[in-house]
């Protein structure tokens, strides 16, 4: 990807194209020149994110299919939720960021969580997520929703954080029937295919693999207090560095190219 400077010295734009089999994507893309966090380009990543998922929608509605999801239907809410390191200590930011009572009471909804999780004998599986398989997620995954632990951001079954919420969240799309999601079975759901999830590219990007998945993640109803524990964001880089790093998590480098302007 090759880039110039607009007006601002500390600022670049990109032109970026995003392919699937059925779509064709444009997007201009501004990041700073500079040493830059992996959380300050987060709500670019989550932008990106809302740009496939839109394409996507408008693939599924061409099809005759449509979108079940809607505001107000919160099964989905009470599942085991994966999300990306950078996003768990954002999280932690919002919770911290919220004025009294709130505070308090978003994070005795944590406490409470993690404290029925322990008592089921889930807890210390779900802090040692780096060390998952494909079975063991599958398998906590399926514990975890039987706890019916609804998400601590869940108020009257709609998000209370929309604009915060995961990347995860935001790709997670059904067009079966809302009312089967309470009872999730493989032959009852039909999820919508995301051809270029930005999740698993953010929980690759500039972080090491881990044991047994290229992404690492962490488990959103442990996020608070594992980013309290891992406070520290990747080095900074050159924000044209960090794009281009998650562009190529997110295509393996050979689905999509940038034109600087």
């Amino acid at each position: 990807m090759t880039t110039c400077p607009e007006d601002s010295p500390r600022m670049v734009t990109a032109e970026v194209t995003l392919e699937s089999s059925d779509w064709h994507l444009q997007a201009r893309m501004t990041v700073p020149a500079g040493p830059t966090r992996l959380r300050d380009l987060l709500p670019l990543a989550r932008a990106l994110s809302d740009a496939v998922v839109g394409e996507t929608i408008k693939a599924v509605e061409q099809a005759g299919e449509q979108v079940s999801c809607k505001a107000g239907c919160g099964a989905c809410c009470r599942q085991l939720v994966p999300i990306s390191e950078v996003e768990a200590r954002r999280l932690r930011e919002v919770v911290e960021g919220f004025p009294e009572p709130r505070r308090s009471e978003i994070r005795a909804r944590f406490a409470a969580a993690r404290k029925q999780l322990a008592e089921a004998g889930l807890l210390p599986q779900l802090q040692d997520a780096e060390q998952w398989t494909d079975a063991d997620y599958q398998s906590l995954a399926e514990a975890y929703f039987a706890q019916g632990i609804a998400c601590p951001f869940l108020e009257d079954e709609s998000c209370s954080i929309y604009a915060e919420r995961p990347i995860t969240c935001r790709e997670y799309l059904v067009t079966s029937p809302a009312a089967h999601c309470a009872q999730p079975t493989p032959e009852t759901i039909r999820r919508v295919r995301i051809p270029l999830p930005v999740f698993n590219a953010v929980a690759r990007w500039q972080v090491p693999p881990s044991a047994h998945f290229l992404e690492r993640w962490v488990p959103l109803i442990l996020a608070p207090e594992w980013a309290e524990a891992h406070a520290e964001d990747p080095p900074p880089q050159p924000g044209v560095d960090l794009l281009r790093a998650l562009l190529d998590c997110l295509t393996d480098r050979d689905a999509s190219s940038t034109q600087a302007e």
